[in-house]
C-alpha cells in the first residue's frame, strides 16, 4: 500500500457530564439554598422592623418640634396629617411642614396609628407590623414609641 493512501483514524472521546454528575450538582445547590434562603427571608424582616422603628422615631421629633410652635402635640383626629397642613385655627403658629414629604406608610404598606393623648406617653405612634393587626409576635408584633 501506498503511504499516501493509508488513512488514520482519530479517535475523538467526547468528554461531557452525565447525568448522574447533573443530579449530584442540583442536589448540592438545593441544599445550599435551603440553608441561605431562611437566613437572608430573617434578614429582610428585620430591615423592615428596623426602617419602621426609624419612621417611628422621625415623627417623634417632628412632632416635638411641631409641640415646640403651638404648645401641644396634634389631637387623635388632626393626627400626623397636622405635619404637613396647619390645623384649622392654628395658622398663626404654625411654622410648618414639619415633615419633607407626605406621611408614608409602613414597610409593609399599612398606615400608622397616631393617638393623643397616648397610653405610655403624651403621644402613640404605632405601627400595626406585616399582619396589620393589634398584636402578634415576630414580624407581626406590633412597633410603637
Amino acid at each position: 500500500m501506498n503511504a499516501s493512501y493509508v488513512r488514520t483514524k482519530k479517535i475523538v472521546h467526547h468528554r461531557g457530564f452525565t447525568l448522574l454528575e447533573l443530579l449530584v450538582v442540583i442536589v448540592i445547590i438545593g441544599l445550599l439554598a435551603s440553608y441561605v434562603g431562611p437566613k437572608y427571608f430573617t434578614q429582610l424582616g428585620k430591615s423592615e422592623v428596623t426602617v419602621a422603628k426609624a419612621q417611628i422615631e422621625a415623627f417623634e421629633k417632628s412632632l416635638d418640634n411641631f409641640r415646640l410652635d403651638i404648645g401641644r402635640y396634634p389631637s387623635s383626629e388632626e393626627g400626623l396629617a397636622a405635619l404637613l397642613a396647619a390645623p384649622a385655627g392654628l395658622h398663626f403658629k404654625w411654622n410648618g411642614p414639619y415633615l419633607k414629604k407626605a406621611v408614608p406608610n409602613d414597610p409593609w404598606g399599612h398606615t400608622y396609628f397616631y393617638r393623643s393623648p397616648g397610653s405610655k406617653s403624651e403621644f402613640d405612634i404605632t405601627s400595626m407590623g406585616r399582619d396589620g393587626h393589634l398584636g402578634g409576635g415576630g414580624e407581626d408584633a406590633d412597633i410603637s414609641n
